[in-house]
């Protein structure tokens, strides 16, 4: 079986959040799996040099555009035995930054219809392309549209992935004929028309064979109102054709036993606690022990729960805590997170900038991580965090509730703590629960840590989760 990733990041290229680390770990899962997986990507200005040295030139084709016809270049590299093909436009793609352009409907139009352009070209007929958020949610629409009659592209099947559904594509009906050259049939409440304009996102809901998204919860959510973003009665038609399968993260790449960016590597508790010294004292806090650390790794926006965190901080630090902040968003957050470390310059350390190590040596060094989400379809920073023996404390929403079990004192069982309604009281209660736990009862904060750091949330379940859907699509068994 042959699976072509059809994405707009993929680390170690080009990340900007959990989608680049999802296209970089789940393929080379598969591929354990017996699956024959390859990536395909836009050829941004931002990928790092000696990726692009080590590119080999296949192609170039012509890639319709509405009226006009665009060059691409198909580049290839290979690496830890996956084969990723690059699409190269200058014009669309060499600039610095991967979205936020006046042109971004033009550019990932072109991306899109470039994917299936290029399918010709590849080492390896897909048997079904699989698309990740709204940047490709075009490909399943366009083969539809241009490719039926075409013998080569008639048995491809077509799965496309939610990551978020907030971020949705959405421009102007005009793009139906200027650049995707569709015909009106295609605009109506079962296609692509979005309250009067196009959503790329809703036409990979739409026309693709199967969807999924990052969390069963969060399939469930994205069917009702206050989640759905407007689209909720359309993903609700299609519940049949959709899955929910959790994220997992690279169990390889995310090792606090081999981590290069740790100076310390453990796999025990007293391994764990030299590491947060070192970080207290890096980040020129009070090394001590008996002081919990709440860290955050994020992006400063609202859907993370910073209001919450920011109606009760001082409450939080009366606590006795440290707070340790990693992440970069919207300004009005960053300043004020700024004035609060001016504040408790022994308590708090905010860091409005993102540094891969860092992050590492926080998910090492703390004792807690919080992750206070509206909603949160998946979540990546409480896995890493358990992985590296920092527990969670998160709003039951999406994945963090799919992976966060929260402790119980009777049996001694969970992973975390949680709280359930978006609220920054119910927030602080469950602070102050965990944070009187860790100071009063050293013992079972140990084990409980212990235990967590044994769980497994690598990919190893979920791929294979995938590998039924596309058997599901795909007659030919491969196991």
């Amino acid at each position: 079986m042959n699976v072509l990733f059809a994405a707009s990041e993929c680390a170690p290229f080009i990340k900007t959040g959990g989608l680049g680390d999802v296209i970089g770990a789940l393929p080379k899962a598969l591929k354990k799996q017996g699956v024959h997986v390859s990536v395909i990507l836009p050829k941004f200005e931002d990928l790092p040099f000696h990726f692009k040295q080590d590119m080999r030139h296949i192609t170039s084709i012509e890639v319709p555009v509405g009226w006009r016809q665009q060059f691409c270049g198909i580049e290839k590299l290979v690496a830890n035995g996956i084969t990723y093909y690059f699409l190269d436009n200058e014009y669309y793609f060499k600039r610095h930054g991967s979205y936020g352009f006046f042109d971004d409907g033009e550019r990932f139009a072109f991306f899109s219809r470039a994917i299936l352009e290029a399918l010709p070209y590849l080492e390896e007929k897909p048997d079904i392309i699989h698309c990740h958020d709204w940047q490709t949610g075009l490909v399943s629409v366009l083969k539809k549209a241009h490719y039926h009659n075409h013998p080569f592209y008639q048995d491809i099947k077509t799965v496309f992935t939610i990551h978020n559904l907030r971020y949705q594509g959405v421009y102007s009906k005009t793009v139906l004929a200027e650049l995707l050259d569709l015909s009106e049939l295609y605009f109506n409440i079962d296609g692509l028309e979005f309250h009067g304009n196009v959503s790329y996102l809703k036409a990979g809901i739409a026309f693709s064979n199967i969807v999924t998204t990052v969390s069963p919860s969060y399939a469930e959510e994205i069917q009702t109102a206050y989640y759905g973003e407007n689209l909720n009665g359309f993903l609700s038609k299609r519940s049949g054709d959709l899955r929910g399968i959790i994220n997992g993260i690279d169990y390889e790449e995310y090792n606090p036993v081999t981590d290069e960016f740790l100076s310390i590597p453990f796999n025990t508790y007293d391994g764990k606690m030299e590491n947060k010294r070192q970080l207290q004292e890096s980040l020129n806090l009070p090394v001590n022990d008996g002081i919990p650390v709440i860290s955050m790794v994020t992006r400063l926006v609202d859907q993370k729960g910073i209001d919450l965190i920011l109606h009760v901080f001082h409450e939080m630090i009366n606590q006795g805590i440290q707070f340790i902040l990693l992440g970069t968003g919207d300004e009005q957050y960053e300043s004020v997170f700024r004035n609060l470390a001016d504040q408790y310059p022994n308590q708090v350390s905010v860091n409005t900038y993102f540094d891969e190590g860092l992050a590492r040596r926080i998910y090492a060094g703390s004792d807690l991580f919080l992750m206070p989400s509206q909603f949160e379809p998946c979540g990546i920073g409480q896995l890493l965090a358990m992985r590296y023996g920092t527990l969670p404390i998160v709003r039951e929403t999406g994945g963090l509730r799919d992976t966060v079990i929260p402790y119980n004192q009777f049996t001694d069982e969970g992973n975390g703590f949680s709280f359930t309604n978006y609220n920054a009281h119910d927030m602080l209660h469950t602070i102050e629960q965990s944070v009187g736990m860790y100071k009063s009862q050293p013992k079972r904060w140990k084990k409980l840590v212990e235990n967590t750091m044994k769980l497994d949330f690598s990919w190893a379940s979920s791929s294979v989760k995938y590998l039924d859907l596309y058997e599901s699509l795909i007659p030919v068994k491969i196991r």
